[in-house]
């Protein structure tokens, strides 16, 4: 049951982050929910551990890092599409 909620909560934060940019994840909700687990992992490694914590993931940071992820992704995204 951690691990069905872990993912859920990965991918409510991925959603967000891309609701957030405004720009949609490649994958769907598999996008989502590695842009969450990545970006909370990036998020917890750059900020700390702080803010509410639901399911492991500590709210705050793990958004902050899934932003960053989901600008990254974009920007990749992007540059590959001119190139082709």
């Amino acid at each position: 049951m951690g691990l069905l909620l872990y993912l859920i909560i990965g991918g409510i934060i991925g959603w967000f982050a891309g609701l957030v940019i405004g720009k949609d994840m490649p994958g769907g909700i598999i996008g989502n929910v590695i842009a969450g687990i990545i970006g909370a992992w990036i998020g917890g490694r750059l900020l700390g551990d702080w803010g509410p914590k639901l399911a492991d993931f500590y709210i705050v940071p793990a958004i902050i890092g899934a932003l960053f992820v989901v600008i990254i992704v974009s920007f990749i995204m992007k540059s590959m599409r001119k190139r082709w």
